[in-house]
């Protein structure tokens, strides 16, 4: 076996009423650094060793050993992964699905197994239980999916992002994704949801028909999910003034947050050098969409 390495891009979910459904790739990532070693090992950067194990138990092999048993082979053969991770853990912004796809596409290389995308898709969704973050870490993109547990469907959309900022509003302090869904309610009003619904449907055609400011404006209508999860981001509500000032298009709690996320079609280094002041207890990251997807590539060997 070479040396090879996989990629997989950081995801933002939910695009505000896109519960569950809709997702973005993002121009931050997941590295793994993959050769044949004696035992499977997991170097994992300082900052991150709290969160995530080095050995089996890690999630990227626990994935790649499910990829694997799902295919019919009952081992993997043991691999270095060395992991530069720029993607911040707990934070809203797909790190889960970076391990998970990261894990399929280990097990894919490992074996040989030659997995479509959908294939990896439908495997993710087994894992995740939900689309909206492994459906662009694959595909890249803007993902619009659908999966009930047995049917998975989808919808992609690449064109027209080029000149598009995706401003990530980064807080450092982790949110795990249970604390966000507990606070979300078991039922709502039959014409709240119709009007959520409505929401949901206006943002996916926007985002078809490249109506940037269609889609910014649908991203803060939410009502599925962000009104009851904006107590657990202080400071959110004072975000819609500072970026409006700066020609936001709409902005959204990313996933379960607490990062979110501003979207642009005009931006340039003032504008950074302003929300940094701005929002100087956060970080602040100008991104791209990321349309390639998870990606593998073999490296030559060390000499």
């Amino acid at each position: 076996m070479s040396r090879f390495q996989i990629r997989v891009p950081a995801t933002s979910a939910n695009l505000g009423p896109g519960f569950d459904s809709i997702g973005i790739a993002l121009s931050k990532y997941v590295t793994l650094d993959c050769q044949p070693a004696d035992e499977w090992f997991f170097s994992v950067p300082e900052e991150d060793q709290p969160y995530i194990p080095s050995g089996k138990s890690n999630l990227i092999y626990k994935t790649a050993l499910f990829t694997a048993e799902a295919m019919g082979y009952e081992e993997l053969p043991a691999t270095h992964v060395e992991l530069t991770n720029d993607v911040p853990i707990a934070r809203g912004l797909g790190s889960s699905s970076t391990a998970v796809v990261g894990g399929i596409e280990l097990a894919d290389h490992l074996l040989g197994l030659g997995l479509s995308r959908y294939e990896k898709f439908k495997i993710a969704c087994e894992i995740e239980g939900h689309p909206d973050n492994v459906g662009p870490a694959i595909f890249g993109g803007i993902m619009v999916s659908n999966y009930d547990g047995e049917h998975l469907d989808y919808v992609h959309f690449t064109e027209g992002m080029d000149d598009l900022t995706w401003l990530a509003i980064i807080p450092d302090y982790h949110l795990e994704t249970e604390k966000a869904r507990g606070l979300l309610p078991l039922e709502i009003d039959y014409k709240q949801a119709v009007n959520n619904s409505g929401s949901a449907n206006v943002l996916v055609a926007a985002l078809a028909t490249k109506n940037w400011p269609l889609a910014g404006k649908m991203m803060q209508s939410d009502r599925w999910h962000q009104p009851y999860r904006q107590v657990l981001i202080p400071g959110f509500s004072s975000f819609k003034e500072i970026l409006e000032k700066e020609q936001s298009l709409g902005h959204y709690i990313s996933g379960a947050g607490p990062t979110t996320v501003a979207l642009f079609n005009q931006w340039d280094d003032s504008k950074r050098q302003r929300l940094d002041a701005a929002l100087e207890d956060y970080q602040v990251e100008p991104l791209q969409v990321n349309l390639s997807g998870a990606e593998t590539f073999v490296l030559a060997p060390e000499k």
